[in-house]
């Protein structure tokens, strides 16, 4: 695992909640209202993918990298409220021996999956190419309605700082959704590039990336459903 950078005061790691009921339907699920819906939580296999997620990161917890060790009681999950990323979390904390209800594990409604817009909302899973081919030609214009790769990284820099400001010393378990995550791991690896001083702080940093030429590669770091990975 890549060492976690001097103006981080934790290690992340990134998992994609496992398949859900959208997935396997094929339908876009974007919006907070459906994405609540316990109907759109995680199908069977997901459950199972979850649950590997779990059994994979309980087992590095045993192992020594880079001469540390992840100690579970030093493990925070911070997830989307969305019922597939909410599901996934459960069932990673269960498996990890870590209470759900505890302060280990925190809801944050700026993980939240990706708003689309009305356009896309409960369409094909096809329409997706429609929206990442906008974010390569333009990573600040939003579908009609919908959230910016842009609009996604500003709030994502907000649940960063908040963790970095409630947490220290602890490796951070982020359960999220496919496109939040991709442009998470393009924020963190940006900032991480930064030739300035390593006092300046995570929103700063953020703002100082927040250009075409790297916002718009993105899909660079997607994401199966249900896999477990370390960024920094």
């Amino acid at each position: 695992m890549e060492q976690t950078p001097l103006f981080l005061r934790n290690s992340y790691w990134v998992l994609r909640h496992g398949k859900s009921v959208p997935n396997e339907k094929g339908l876009i699920v974007s919006s907070l209202e459906n994405g609540t819906l316990e109907k759109f939580g995680l199908a069977s296999e997901g459950f199972n993918q979850a649950r590997l997620a779990g059994e994979l990161l309980l087992k590095i917890s045993m192992q020594e990298i880079d001469e540390k060790k992840i100690l579970l009681e030093n493990v925070r999950i911070c997830y989307s409220p969305f019922s597939r990323t909410t599901d996934t979390a459960k069932v990673v904390a269960d498996v990890l021996g870590i209470s759900f209800d505890s302060c280990q594990c925190k809801a944050m409604l700026e993980l939240r999956e990706r708003y689309f817009g009305p356009s896309f909302e409960l369409l094909s899973h096809d329409k997706y190419a429609e929206i990442w081919s906008l974010d390569e030609k333009d990573p600040f214009l939003p579908p009609e309605g919908g959230e910016s790769v842009a609009d996604v990284v500003s709030r994502l820099a907000v649940a960063l700082a908040a963790i970095e400001a409630e947490f220290q010393g602890c490796t951070v378990l982020v359960v999220s959704h496919g496109d939040p995550l991709q442009i998470l791991q393009t924020i963190l690896r940006a900032t991480k590039k930064l030739a300035s001083s390593n006092g300046i702080d995570i929103l700063s940093r953020t703002k100082e990336i927040m250009v075409h030429s790297i916002l718009s590669q993105h899909r660079k770091f997607a994401l199966q459903t249900g896999e477990l990975r370390p960024i920094i």
